[in-house]
């Protein structure tokens, strides 16, 4: 009888201790607020249930967060390191994170080509997406843009908002801009002068709460910006459409990034795949506009009204290089701010 409990007792500590090894973890970062309780209720919880894991959220933006990662990076804390602003390609340049190959994600033939355009290099997919192009008062802005360069369009005289470069859509925004105009990263020339043409009738802010209260003043009737803050603004209950111009709109991605020199690579991509999956693209677009990765993401009309989504829409988005944006920041906004004082 004793042989038996013991017998038992051995195989009860098997288990708990098959069980105990079975309780894996994954560090990883988010946004806070809003954001990182949508990133838990769409992700995070639901993974740590499919696969008995227990996910260590520290709320780190994406600056500070590559600022960890060059300071950890003998003895990296994070496994998983969520980044925007073109962050990841200053991450990926400097070794700190892993590159990922197509077949270790089983939605990748699900995904859009401008979510996982840079993989090999190193940068994450992009699990969402926020978009530059333009808003307008649906109202007032008779007729509604349709380029670009319809910032000089004297029809919005006195009711144009444009963001300075310490923004970054006001950035996105002015190298489009300029591209359109035919300059380049290495020219921006082209760009000052559609702005200098546009300055008699415009407004310069720098700050998102600055732009709603433009548009709630009847002040703003047009403005080159995100695509996610036209619903911030609708749901303000203001009559701004976003749309996309004929030359294209910008992309700028949120990525989910694999950190370099962690044991636990495999459980950390098996997190980044779930993170891809169409369900949380399309809540990412319910919440809070942000285009879907995913193709087949179910939106509700009204996302899918409020997007940019599907093929033919998102072919056309453009990027510009975060290294040689970070590179040549100081310089075009000293430019730029010689340009307005004018």
């Amino acid at each position: 009888m004793r042989s038996k409990i013991f017998a038992g007792a051995g195989l009860l500590a098997l288990l708990v201790a098959h069980d105990v090894s079975a309780q894996t973890e994954l560090v990883i970062n988010s946004f806070g607020g809003a954001y990182e309780r949508k990133h838990r209720e769409l992700v995070i919880d639901a993974f740590e249930k499919a696969n008995n894991v227990k996910i260590i959220v520290t709320t780190v933006y994406s600056a500070d967060m590559v600022a960890q990662l060059r300071a950890q990076k003998a003895a990296p804390r994070f496994d998983i390191v969520h980044l925007s602003g073109g962050l990841e390609a200053t991450a990926a340049a400097e070794g700190l994170l892993s590159p990922i190959k197509p077949e270790q994600l089983a939605n990748y033939a699900d995904l859009y080509p401008f979510a996982v355009q840079n993989i090999a290099k190193g940068e994450g997919p992009a699990y969402s997406a926020a978009v530059v192009g333009m808003l307008y008062d649906a109202n007032k802005a008779k007729p509604a843009p349709q380029s670009w360069l319809d910032i000089t369009n004297p029809a919005y005289a006195g009711h144009l908002v444009l963001t300075d470069l310490s923004n970054n859509w006001g950035l996105l925004s002015f190298l489009m801009i300029n591209k359109v105009a035919g300059g380049t990263l290495d020219n921006i020339a082209p760009g000052l002068d559609i702005v200098k043409k546009s300055l008699a009738g415009a407004t310069i802010l720098s700050k998102s709460p600055e732009i709603q209260q433009a548009f709630a003043q009847s002040d703003a009737w047009v403005a080159p910006y995100a695509q996610d803050y036209a619903f911030t603004l609708t749901q303000a209950g203001l009559p701004v459409k976003f749309l996309q111009p004929k030359e294209g709109a910008v992309f700028s991605p949120i990525t989910v990034n694999l950190v370099a020199g962690r044991p636990n690579q495999a459980l950390a991509l098996k997190f980044i795949d779930f993170s891809l999956r169409a369900e949380a693209s399309a809540g990412w677009a319910e919440a809070f506009r942000y285009a879907p990765v995913n193709r087949k993401a179910q939106l509700s009309a009204e996302a899918a009204a409020g997007v940019l989504s599907g093929e033919e829409a998102t072919k056309n988005l453009v990027t510009f290089d975060p290294i040689k944006i970070g590179q040549m920041r100081g310089a075009w906004t000293e430019q730029w701010n010689r340009t307005i004082a004018k």
